[in-house]
């Protein structure tokens, strides 16, 4: 792929590349951002550094990807309720370490994440990110079959409901969640909706049971799959410094927020980008 206004230099095969020759504090010519879709399209997750993002040019450069969500549980930034603030110190402990693709228990998951480094602790702090293409190529075309016709039920309490329960009115705010986000369901092998390719849509943050199977058959292939997805052949890893940012294909990708920095400070900001709902498309 040759692109003419931005330097593309991958990481990894899998996934993976940084972007430079761009400044995104500045308004992108309609070349430029269509260079960064087409790269993001090809390797899943982007990185740009030294970055100088006011609260609006970061909300400008998300909002060119699709329409901004606000976030169920991250505290939002005063006066900027689409930017999520992830924070934590000693007594916020780290809560995104674990592996996930954004919001899966939403029917419309989002379709990509825009997150700018504001504040980065000493030492650890990375994020992991690996291809769900990748996990679904390497499956046995067997297995590829096997789980075509199966779908998974991406819950949102599994997540966050033990932390809701232990804060201060917890109880009442696990009951709304129950009510205001249900379990969803979504197929087990999703087609992307712009590369037509085939990827693995589960994650062990978020899907709980396969629609159909036994308990115990549905643990054994979710353990396959989840001890699958870690091949470190579809991982790429960031060591994040002040005003990196990333952006990535939430369709296509899980990530994994270290948490080894703890107790020491992370400050981030996020964006969400709403997307549409996971299908599989049979060729």
């Amino acid at each position: 792929m040759h692109f003419k206004t931005i330097k593309v230099t991958p990481l990894i095969p899998a996934i993976g590349a940084e972007i430079d020759g761009v400044d995104l504090g500045q308004a992108l010519s309609e070349t430029t951002f269509a260079e960064i879709k087409a790269a993001l399209h090809r390797y899943l997750v982007l990185f740009f550094h030294d970055q100088q993002l006011s609260h609006e040019a970061h909300m400008a450069l998300a909002s060119r990807i699709g329409e901004m969500e606000v976030h169920e549980v991250f505290m939002p930034l005063p006066g900027h309720p689409e930017i999520s603030v992830l924070e934590h110190d000693a007594e916020h402990p780290p809560i995104s370490d674990s592996w996930h693709t954004d919001v899966s228990y939403r029917e419309k998951p989002s379709l990509a994440s825009v997150l700018y480094a504001r504040s980065i602790p000493p030492l650890g702090g990375d994020t992991l990110w690996l291809s769900t293409y990748a996990a679904y190529d390497e499956l046995s075309p067997s297995m590829q079959q096997f789980l075509s016709g199966l779908s998974a039920v991406h819950d949102f309490l599994k997540a966050y409901g033990s932390y809701f329960l232990k804060q201060e009115g917890g109880k009442e705010r696990y009951r709304r969640a129950q009510e205001e986000t249900p379990p969803v369901e979504h197929p087990v092998i999703v087609t992307h909706p712009v590369t037509g390719r085939n990827l693995l849509y589960v994650n062990p943050t978020f899907t709980s049971h396969i629609v159909g199977l036994s308990p115990l058959e549905s643990n054994a292939v979710l353990s396959m799959l989840f001890t699958h997805l870690l091949k470190p052949e579809f991982q790429v890893r960031f060591k994040w410094k002040v005003n990196d940012l990333a952006m990535w294909d939430n369709r296509a990708t899980q990530h994994y927020a270290t948490g080894d920095y703890y107790p020491e400070y992370r400050r981030m900001h996020r964006i969400t980008v709403g997307g549409d709902r996971p299908a599989f498309r049979p060729t």
